[in-house]
């Protein structure tokens, strides 16, 4: 496939995923709840996967394979994300409600910013899917299947995470208390932790692809956001707020992001 075809299909999942966080914006501006963004940032991988697996000139059943694999995972964390979500809708989660106040006195218009750049950041994250979708070769490569299975391995466990976390906040006795138990009794946040697992899975899949060393970009990023950015210390700073000394206590005994045995 020559360059201005692989161009084509960045330029289609680009403009979908804008197009689609446009109208995620405007919902949001309606609704004064910026949250919802999450949702889309995650359900947009699975488009990208659509146009890639009907565009792009790859082995089919490769594509099959790693396509399956982003739509399953995409939607299982958005749609976690969506009824999380959906059931507060009038309440803004406070680190969306903490930025509206940093972005006083018109945050309205760089939210729409922000969305777009979250539009931006799936097509870039989507590096490896290109990459792999582009190799015509008809023999799968250890690589690929070892990708497959460490995807495996952590879709799972993000799975089991995000379920111990909301069994605990059903429980009315656990109200402002801090979840310590199962895999959060080993790191303070395990979802974070596997979903950058998978992002590495998507890179050792790629590697056996030409260029797939260009796809260590998603989990580099990836783990950038979560360490540095929107991942752990937004979400920590919004937890020491709601839970003050129980949650600072739990910083001092438990990893902050690989599982391990408690200090």
């Amino acid at each position: 496939m020559d360059n201005t075809s692989t161009f084509a299909l960045v330029i289609y999942c680009l403009v979908a995923c804008c197009l689609i966080m446009l109208m995620v914006w405007l919902w949001a501006h309606k609704i004064k709840n910026a949250g919802v963004v999450d949702i889309f940032w995650s359900y947009n991988f699975p488009v990208i996967a659509i146009i890639l697996l009907l565009l792009a000139p790859g082995f089919e059943t490769r594509k099959l394979l790693i396509c399956g694999m982003v739509i399953i995972a995409g939607l299982r964390l958005g749609t976690h994300l969506a009824v999380r979500i959906i059931k507060h809708l009038s309440v803004e989660e406070g680190r969306y409600q903490q930025l509206r106040k940093e972005w006083a006195p018109n945050p309205e218009r760089k939210f729409f910013f922000f969305f777009q750049f979250q539009a931006i950041s799936n097509v870039l994250l989507a590096v490896p899917f290109i990459i792999i979708t582009l190799n015509t070769s008809s023999q799968l490569s250890p690589l690929e299947y070892i990708g497959a299975v460490l995807w495996l391995i952590s879709v799972l466990c993000e799975a089991i995470a995000d379920a111990q976390l909301s069994a605990f906040k059903r429980n009315p006795e656990n109200k402002g208390k801090v979840c310590d138990k199962g895999l959060w009794g080993y790191s303070r946040h395990p979802n974070y932790f596997f979903e950058w697992l998978m992002w590495v899975s998507y890179f050792v899949f790629a590697l056996a692809s030409p260029y797939g060393y260009l796809a260590i970009i998603s989990p580099a990023i990836i783990l950038y956001l979560l360490l540095k950015v929107t991942g752990i210390p937004a979400t920590e700073d919004q937890s020491i707020r709601s839970k003050g000394e129980a949650f600072k206590l739990y910083q001092q005994k438990t990893s902050a992001f690989v599982p391990w045995l408690k200090k």
